[in-house]
């Protein structure tokens, strides 16, 4: 058994950068979309914001876009990884207490309206970045040697 466990440890072990990275990729190029198209139609979105009650709805278009567009480029090429993820993580955040306030109040009642609701699997991607890092294969760890 211990010699199966450490197989298993051993091509975990092979697999997590080439995870890392497609979690980096798949995401961050999410991210860069959605927050291109935020900045692209910044009056739909500053209208679907003021409807919200989000308070300065255009500057919070802006910010939420750019934080959006800019963040996820970083992913895709890994660079700045675990900083980018805090204002991602933020504006899910905003996201939950806003447009999914239903989802979030449903935390604990309904957990499958909370985990199904469009900001989990991004706040998710952008928690296994921030805990696991980008992995060696990014900038992050050419520029800054950072370890896994």
């Amino acid at each position: 058994m211990k010699k199966l466990i450490d197989i298993l440890a051993a091509l975990g072990g092979l697999l997590q950068p080439v995870f890392l990275l497609a979690v980096r990729l798949y995401w961050g190029w999410g991210f860069f979309g959605t927050g291109k198209g935020k900045l692209a139609h910044l009056d739909k979105v500053t209208g679907y914001f003021q409807s919200l009650n989000i308070p300065m709805p255009h500057l919070n278009a802006i910010v939420a876009g750019s934080v959006e567009t800019v963040g996820g480029l970083l992913l895709v090429v890994g660079l700045f990884s675990r900083i980018v993820t805090l204002p991602l993580m933020f504006t899910l955040a905003i996201a939950y207490l806003t447009a999914e306030s239903d989802a979030l109040h449903a935390f604990f009642s309904d957990p499958d309206k909370f985990t199904g609701a469009t900001p989990f699997l991004f706040l998710f991607a952008m928690l296994i970045i921030f805990v696991f890092g980008p992995g060696c294969i990014s900038l992050d760890r050419i520029f800054f040697k950072e370890k896994e």
